[in-house]
């Protein structure tokens, strides 16, 4: 099957010759947990690959290793394929906001529009100002800016009984340790306590508690907690803090 434009696009870096593979399951999952590419609970056999507009699924094939303790892995694309790549790069793929804010093209590409609009500006130092002309566009783009913003929701200070979804186990860089912890993120948070509170997305911290829950992706849960206005990234703005008396709701 000839390769799609966006595949294409793909700067693969083949391995250098021999590389390690893995032993058995256990070795797969205890790397996978050393890179940080999923969590125990959730062992994934296939992680997405993302470059430009191309995003697609590949393997975990093994690995190269360094004098240095630094490991490079090999990934196997469904074409078959293979290429090496950072562990923490492909950690970083698999975040659901990775390449949002980057041009969909070739590395070249986005060099030469950077080149092209250093150009503009200098050329628009060198323009004599018009107030009238400039100062028009800006407040429309203010405008745009308020229009799509979310309120800020009215959150509930004390206690109350929520409803979610498990949507993904994760982890999130906690910056006084310097390690990751642990996350949930869940879907259709609402709070059923009076007065009602849709929230949407949120997320939580994966305790010992709700370790004992054995929960699973796309489960439906009630739970207390408090919600507080502390953000995971810029889509999922609330956490709920101190999640307990978690019932599993069973389908009918």
């Amino acid at each position: 099957m000839a390769d799609t434009p966006a595949e294409e696009m793909v700067h693969y870096i083949a391995p250098k010759g021999e590389f390690i593979s893995f032993v058995d399951d256990e070795d797969y999952t205890s790397k996978g947990l050393e890179w940080k590419l999923f969590t125990a609970r959730t062992v994934k056999r296939e992680l997405l690959y993302k470059s430009g507009s191309y995003q697609g699924k590949v393997k975990l094939a093994g690995y190269e290793q360094y004098g240095n303790g630094l490991d490079t892995v090999i990934v196997e694309f469904e074409n078959g394929m293979l290429s090496c790549i950072n562990p923490s790069y492909l950690k970083e793929m698999q975040s659901a906001n990775f390449g949002k804010e980057l041009l969909s093209g070739p590395v070249s590409d986005v060099t030469s529009i950077s080149s092209e609009t250093k150009t503009e500006k200098e050329a628009s130092m060198t323009k004599p100002s018009n107030p009238l002309s400039e100062d028009h566009p800006k407040k429309e783009k203010t405008k745009s800016k308020k229009a799509t913003a979310k309120p800020k929701l009215d959150l509930p200070a004390e206690k109350v009984h929520f409803t979610a979804i498990i949507k993904e186990f994760t982890a999130k860089m906690n910056h006084f340790t310097g390690e990751e912890d642990e996350v949930i993120l869940l879907s259709e948070v609402k709070v059923t306590t009076e007065p009602e509170l849709a929230i949407g997305d949120a997320w939580c911290g994966y305790s010992k508690t709700l370790k004992k829950a054995e929960l699973e992706e796309g489960d439906q849960i009630e739970f207390d907690g408090k919600v507080v206005d502390k953000k995971y990234n810029k889509e999922i703005r609330y956490k709920v803090n101190n999640p307990s008396k978690l019932v599993k709701q069973v389908e009918a």
